[in-house]
């Protein structure tokens, strides 16, 4: 076997991220040298899941300045260690997003086969915190109707409200035909709520519904955008089961994903290194020189890098463990529907404020995870909190928390166990680089739902790796192979 500066690599990818694990998945079948390094020690790069103790030295990483965008991340137990169980019992995401049914990711899974890998589990139903207006009341979880059946069955909402909420559901449907574009192109550029005040008369407790589905981070979604996001959703619904719309991966959401793509690599020949960087780069003529952390000198015909940064303001995260199942959230609403492992919540902005009094103007979300998913011991859950980052950010999330376990207490209130909190930091910069043989694939979104945007510069970067041997139709669409024994074999091949 050639030693590593011996070969001349056709790729080296930096980095495991989601993005870079799919191009490894995408190139699994070429026959190409492929080399994939991580300066870090684990899988996933910003869409790790971590253990308890794994999480810890990721603190530490972070307070030394070596996780990128990741910044001023703590771990705090609230009410000791008691309750909590061992540090593997728990497998707590950097990046919890749920991917609707109708995302390119999910039919790229599928092409590949890369999904028999992966248990995906259903994502529930979404609630409005609702505030007691009487001190000797507890507040509301309300659920919001999304669907025919549950704005005919729900008694949160007037029975007008309920006909202005079918007549813009039924919009949705079709809302890019030539008739209904007229409507609402006009309005294309300006938040969905103008639009769904003018045009349906709702009123505001209506478009915080609305606007919750669309899991906007700062709520002013444009209507181009919002009626794009509601789409989608609408038609999500049902096409892997009856009564929901999203997917979660199980043991970890994205990571999962992001560790089986790595896996086919290597099985189809990629070399990995993890805890391995690059600490020098040169270009000699068409070949790039790489000199890496490890101590090896390589050379390889491209390089394709990732960025853990993402346009826009940034997000402020706090993702705690509580000690109940918290089983009121996770019931189906529909006959023969799973149970759901997963349920999102909605703080609409005004609700919360800072510590000097300052009102958020931002929506707040907070993603319920069951035991089922993986990421905790039975009896317990993890909470996701997740806001747009602003100076004071973690104390409207701590606020959220606190009012949530209020909402959810039966007989009593649920105990928080342990809390990891941290900001991502967003960035206007575009890496830039002059070689044409680097290729930098697209900054992750921040979004709560997976963006299919971020699969663009995977297909880029694999037509700049296979060179004229690129043929579009065969990407990501892999046959089984000949006289395999089972389903596991069918990924990495």
């Amino acid at each position: 076997m050639e030693s590593l500066a011996d070969t001349l690599w056709d790729v080296v990818i930096c980095g495991t991220g989601l993005q870079q694990s799919l191009l490894a998945l995408a190139l699994s079948r070429s026959d190409k040298k492929i080399l994939h390094i991580d300066p870090h020690s684990f899988y996933g790069g910003g869409e790790a899941a971590f253990s308890l103790q794994e999480a810890e030295s990721w603190v530490g990483e972070v307070a030394a300045g070596t996780e990128g965008s990741f910044t001023d991340a703590s771990i705090t137990k609230p009410d000791g260690s008691t309750g909590l169980s061992f540090p593997r019992a728990y497998s707590l995401a950097l990046a919890p997003q749920m991917i609707h049914a109708r995302s390119e990711l999910l039919s790229q899974l599928v092409s590949s086969r890369a999904y028999r890998q992966v248990e995906f589990l259903a994502v529930g139903s979404f609630f409005i915190f609702k505030p007691s207006t009487d001190p000797s009341q507890k507040p509301e979880l309300v659920r919001i109707p999304s669907t025919r059946e549950a704005v005919f069955a729900t008694t949160a909402i007037t029975s007008k409200a309920k006909r202005g909420l079918m007549k813009f559901l039924k919009f949705v449907m079709d809302y890019n035909s030539e008739t209904r574009s007229e409507t609402w192109k006009p309005y294309a550029d300006v938040p969905l709520t103008e639009f769904l005040f003018k045009e349906f008369k709702m009123d505001q407790e209506l478009q915080t519904y609305i606007i919750t589905l669309t899991l906007s981070l700062d709520g002013k979604i444009s209507t181009r955008d919002g009626l794009a996001a509601i789409s989608r959703h609408l038609s999500s619904m049902g096409v892997y089961g009856v009564g929901f719309a999203a997917l979660y991966p199980k043991w970890g959401g994205l990571s999962e994903i992001a560790q089986v793509s790595c896996r086919a690599g290597a099985v189809g020949g990629t070399v990995y290194m993890l805890g391995t960087g690059i600490k020098e780069m040169n270009t000699i003529e068409d070949t790039i020189e790489l000199q890496l952390t490890s101590g090896d000198t390589i050379k390889t015909k491209k390089l394709v890098k990732g960025d853990q940064g993402f346009p826009g303001v940034g997000i402020s995260r706090l993702v705690a463990v509580i000690n109940s199942p918290l089983k009121s959230l996770f019931e189906p609403t529909v006959e023969g529907a799973p149970i759901p492992a997963v349920a999102a919540l909605a703080f609409p902005p005004g609700l919360l404020s800072d510590a000097d009094g300052k009102v958020s103007e931002n929506p707040t979300y907070l993603f319920a995870h069951s035991s089922d998913t993986g990421e905790c011991p039975s009896g317990q859950s993890v909470l996701y909190l997740t806001t747009q980052y602003a100076p004071g950010s973690m104390v409207l999330l701590q606020k959220a928390l606190d009012f949530f376990l209020e909402a959810a207490a039966d007989d009593s209130t649920p105990k928080c166990l342990y809390q990891l909190r941290y900001d991502q930091r967003g960035s206007d910069e575009t890496p830039a680089s002059k070689d044409a043989s680097v290729f930098h694939l697209q900054s992750p979104s921040p979004s709560l739902a997976f963006n299919d945007s971020a699969l663009e510069s995977v297909r880029e970067a694999w037509k700049a790796v296979m060179g004229d041997t690129a043929v579009d139709a065969e990407y990501m669409t892999f046959t089984d192979r000949e006289g395999a024994m089972g389903d596991d074999d069918d990924v990495y091949d």
